[in-house]
């Protein structure tokens, strides 16, 4: 889908704002923890639920790979290639459209990353998966939260990835970087979408919705 609009430029009307998650909650063992005994949580609904027509979703499945640095967890997020049909040149986790052959949500995200970007599923150590997540391009998402062990190669695919980049995890996990901005389709259709800008890179719409789901989970 091609974007009609800079979301770069669009206005700051607020920032979600509350406290960062707590270090002690952003470790491999933490994680581990809180995916094997999750408390309860309510995720968060986003207006993206409300862009979209579609009234049946066509399944997919995202890997939300956290890397363990010895300087802490990161997140591996990508660059998607300037001429995809949908969400072109937007920053995105690795993964795509559920296929027949995939016996799980899990096996789709772990096959669209390898495919994406060259990750060994030997490598992955899969924690859970978040609440389903849809979008306004009618894809039902279901983010497959994981963590990587060092050292690992990886090849982007040119054809859907035109790069990849890695973000603290505990930036991500404070609302004080969560910005809430404004899109104004017409006079009475207005929508707000999360940003997360990190550097040169802006992580908005359904991949800062999936991570402010994950931020509600660590801090619940």
């Amino acid at each position: 889908m091609k974007l009609a609009f800079n979301p770069e430029q669009l206005p700051v009307i607020s920032v979600a704002g509350e406290t960062a998650v707590p270090a002690s909650r952003l470790t491999a063992q933490a994680l581990r923890q809180r995916f094997a005994a999750a408390p309860t949580w309510v995720p968060e609904v986003t207006d993206e639920y409300l862009l979209s027509g579609v009234t049946r979703f066509k399944p997919a499945s995202v890997l939300i790979p956290l890397v363990m640095r010895e300087q802490g967890l990161t997140l591996l997020l990508t660059h998607r290639a300037a001429h995809l049909q949908n969400h072109a040149g937007q920053i995105s986790f690795p993964g795509g459209r559920y296929e027949e052959s995939d016996h799980s949500a899990i096996e789709t995200a772990l096959r669209e990353t390898q495919e994406e970007i060259g990750l060994d599923r030997r490598h992955v150590d899969v924690l859970g998966v978040l609440p389903q997540y849809r979008t306004a391009t009618g894809y039902e998402i279901t983010p497959v939260v994981s963590l990587l062990q060092p050292p690992f190669e990886l090849v982007a695919d040119p054809l859907e990835v035109a790069s990849i980049f890695e973000v603290p995890l505990s930036f991500l996990m404070d609302g004080q970087n969560h910005q809430r901005r404004l899109l104004v389709l017409n006079e009475k259709d207005r929508r707000i979408f999360y940003a997360m800008p990190y550097q040169q890179h802006f992580i908005w719409g359904a991949t800062a919705g999936m991570l402010r789901n994950l931020f509600h989970l660590l801090r619940s």
